[in-house]
């Protein structure tokens, strides 16, 4: 474990295809009209149906495993997290990180490392930028780490901050089409939505779909390795888990498609294969941004245990055990006038 302030230029950019989008729908079942129509994204002022945010959010992620994380002991959270575009098919996604703090376990085996990462697109364009925190093995246990500091980030991204797609306009938003009338407006500071279905995640699925996004951590696919884990398992990528857990929150926001911003995230326990994801949510805050609005949401994943009954964190701050995702976002949702 060692600090270096340089700029990495992780390797392999990718073009991504239309193929990608589809196989994204295939391990999700996301039903978000903006990601799904052509015509209805044109519609909307945009040149084509954009591939999911956290689609291109996963690739980029991916890029940058082998340089971070690829022996991590545990992905551990995000935080200010912009959308600062849309991609397209044909776009092709490049990733650079650098370390913005590091910071020694008091059993010094092991370390905790912030990494801020970006994603661009192939003609400069920055297209997400995010941080996120890694705990890791050190190299020499009884090394000493002179340079240790905590980066301040923010608990969420101020709304000013918000970047909306160039060229959305949904001044003809249909609302029959997108699956529900339900408009900024309609939505209460507080609101708790359950989002109903479950959806479960076999090994195939998560496997194909880590390995479209080039994610290379060994605790996702080495199960020789694995098997000396107490669990035996191997671990679902994280990002399986948010990215089922969205799919499902189209029942309730079926018009917060677009995320904005990523304000936190936490995988509270981990997720194996075989178990059902369901998902609730919460309307954290609202923002208007003149054309449309934006929902602060916080979105809770569990696993088999369905979400009528809101499972969270109890009077002393500890999670429900079903729990294995808080994750805390800003989405764009039309106004009704």
């Amino acid at each position: 474990m060692s600090r270096s302030t340089a700029p990495i230029r992780h390797a392999t950019p990718r073009t991504v295809g239309a193929g990608d989008a589809v196989l994204y729908l295939a391990t999700t079942g996301s039903r978000f009209l903006q990601h799904c129509s052509d015509p209805f994204a044109r519609s909307n002022g945009l040149a084509a149906a954009p591939i999911e945010d956290l689609l291109a959010f996963h690739i980029v992620f991916g890029k940058t495993v082998p340089d971070v994380s690829l022996n991590a002991v545990a992905n551990l959270g995000y935080a200010d997290g912009r959308f600062l575009g849309l991609a397209f098919p044909g776009d092709t996604l490049s990733a650079r990180s650098r370390v913005i703090g590091l910071k020694e376990n008091s059993n010094r085996r092991t370390g905790i490392v912030w990494v801020q990462s970006q994603g661009w697109k192939q003609d400069g364009t920055l297209l997400v930028d995010y941080v996120r925190w890694v705990m890791v093995r050190k190299r020499d246990e009884a090394a000493e780490i002179a340079e240790q500091a905590v980066p301040t980030l923010s608990t969420a991204v101020a709304p000013a901050d918000l970047v909306l797609p160039a060229g959305l306009d949904v001044s003809g938003y249909d609302w029959a089409l997108a699956g529900a009338p339900h408009a900024f407006e309609d939505y209460e500071i507080g609101e708790k939505i359950d989002h109903v279905d479950g959806m479960a995640v076999e090994e195939a699925e998560h496997q194909m779909a880590t390995r479209l996004w080039q994610n290379t951590a060994k605790v996702h696919f080495n199960q020789f390795e694995r098997a000396h884990d107490p669990s035996g398992r191997r671990l679902v990528y994280g990002g399986v888990v948010i990215s089922t857990a969205k799919a499902l929150s189209f029942n309730g926001l079926q018009n917060a498609g677009l995320i904005l911003a990523i304000n936190g995230g936490r995988h509270v326990n981990p997720f194996f294969a075989g178990g059902t994801v369901f998902a609730w949510s919460e309307v954290l805050d609202k923002a208007d941004l003149g054309s449309v609005g934006a929902l602060r949401l916080r979105l809770v994943a569990t696993k088999d245990a369905p979400c009528a009954e809101f499972p969270d964190k109890g009077a002393e701050g500890v999670y429900d055990s079903a729990v294995i995702l808080d994750f805390d976002y800003w989405a764009a949702v039309p106004k009704r006038d």
